[in-house]
C-alpha cells in the first residue's frame, strides 16, 4: 500500500469535484495464448505470419511468459492517486492501455459512469512525440466520441523536465554504476536508451529526439564526470529508416573501442516490460558477452517514491 487511507480522506478538499487521472500505457498480453490477438491489435488487423507470432511468443516465454507492464502501471496509478490525495487533491486514478485490457475506451467509459467531469491524461513515457504520446491522446478523443462522454481532458504532453524525475534518474544511474568494481566504474560507458521511432519525425519538427537528449544531459549534469552516449533500441522492421544509432550496433562498436564495462540506462521507459527484460537483459546481454563486455542495466522506476512524486507533480500542474 502507498499510504494510510484514513489520513488521506481527512486531507482531501471536500469542496473540490473529483478529478480523474488517466494513466496510459502500451499494454501487454495476459498470456502467451493472447499473443496473436495482441499483435493483431498493434498491427491494425494486418496479416501476420506464424513465424512472426512465434518469435514474440518466444521472447515473452524467456521473461516468464508475460510482461509485468500492466501490473506495474496499475501499481503506479494507485501510488500516484495516494500521493495526490495526501496533497489534498480529490482525485481518482484510472488506467487505460493502448493495445490491451483495460483499454483506454474502457477507462473513459468508467470515468463517465463515475461522474467524472474533468480529467488529466498522462502517458507513462516522459518524452513527447506525435507518433507516440499524440496517438494516445487521439485514442482518448476517439473513446470520448465512442461512449458519448464530454469529460474535460487536460493532457500532460511531456514531463521529462520534472526535477524529481531527473533526481530519480540520477539515483538509478548512480546505483547502476555501483554494480561495477571501483576501477572499472571510472572507465564504464553509460549508454542512455529509448524506444526508436521512424526517422521521418525529425523532418516534422517532432521534439522526441531533442527531449531525450536534453533529458540525458540533465542527468549527466547532476552525475558529474561520466563517459556517456545516447542510443535507440527496439526499432521495428518496417522498411523505412528509424532513429539511431541502435543499441545492438553500439555495443560491438564500444567493444572495438576497447570498452569492457557498459551501463545501459533506458530512460525512455519507466517500468519493467519486454523491451527491457528481453531486448536489453537478454538480447543486448548476449551481444555484450560475445564481445567480452560486462553489461549492467539501471533498475526501472516502477513505483519508486521519488518517481511517483514526479508523476504527481506533472499531473498536479495540469489540474
Amino acid at each position: 500500500m502507498c499510504g494510510d487511507w484514513l489520513i488521506l480522506c481527512m486531507n482531501i478538499r471536500r469542496d473540490e469535484k473529483i478529478v480523474g487521472v488517466l494513466l496510459m500505457a502500451y499494454g501487454s498480453p495476459d498470456s502467451l495464448d493472447d499473443m496473436a490477438a495482441y499483435l493483431s491489435d498493434i498491427r491494425g488487423g494486418r496479416p501476420m505470419s506464424p513465424e512472426f507470432v512465434a518469435e514474440f511468443r518466444s521472447r515473452y516465454a524467456q521473461i516468464g511468459g508475460k510482461s509485468p507492464l500492466n501490473e506495474r502501471t496499475f501499481e503506479q496509478a494507485g501510488c500516484v492517486e495516494t500521493v495526490l490525495k495526501k496533497r489534498g487533491r480529490n482525485v481518482k486514478a484510472y488506467t487505460g492501455m493502448r493495445h490491451w485490457k483495460p483499454r483506454i475506451v474502457e477507462a473513459v467509459a468508467k470515468m463517465q459512469r463515475d461522474g467524472v467531469e474533468k480529467s488529466v491524461g498522462i502517458v507513462m513515457a516522459p518524452h513527447y512525440s506525435q507518433m507516440s504520446i499524440g496517438l494516445y491522446q487521439q485514442k482518448v478523443e476517439d473513446a470520448q466520441r465512442e461512449v458519448g462522454s464530454a469529460i474535460d481532458f487536460a493532457y500532460v504532453n511531456s514531463w521529462c523536465d520534472q526535477p524529481r524525475l531527473i533526481k530519480a534518474q540520477v539515483a538509478k544511474v548512480r546505483a547502476g554504476l555501483e554494480k561495477f568494481p571501483e576501477d572499472a566504474r571510472r572507465k564504464a560507458k553509460v549508454v542512455f536508451s529509448a524506444h526508436s521511432l521512424p526517422a521521418r519525425l525529425l523532418k516534422m519538427g517532432d521534439p522526441y529526439d531533442d527531449e531525450l537528449k536534453r533529458n540525458a544531459q540533465a542527468i549527466v549534469d547532476q552525475l558529474g564526470p561520466v563517459d556517456w552516449m545516447f542510443s535507440y533500441q527496439s526499432a521495428a522492421h518496417t522498411g523505412e529508416p528509424w532513429l539511431g544509432p541502435q543499441i545492438e550496433d553500439v555495443i560491438p562498436a564500444l567493444a572495438s573501442g576497447n570498452y569492457r564495462d557498459v551501463l545501459v540506462a533506458p530512460i525512455g521507459f519507466v517500468c519493467d516490460h519486454v523491451e527491457v527484460l528481453y531486448d536489453i537483459d537478454i538480447g543486448c546481454q548476449e551481444i555484450a558477452e560475445q564481445r567480452g563486455i560486462r553489461l549492467e542495466r539501471t533498475e526501472m522506476m516502477n513505483s519508486d517514491p521519488v518517481f511517483i512524486e514526479a508523476v504527481a507533480d506533472a499531473v498536479e500542474e495540469a489540474i
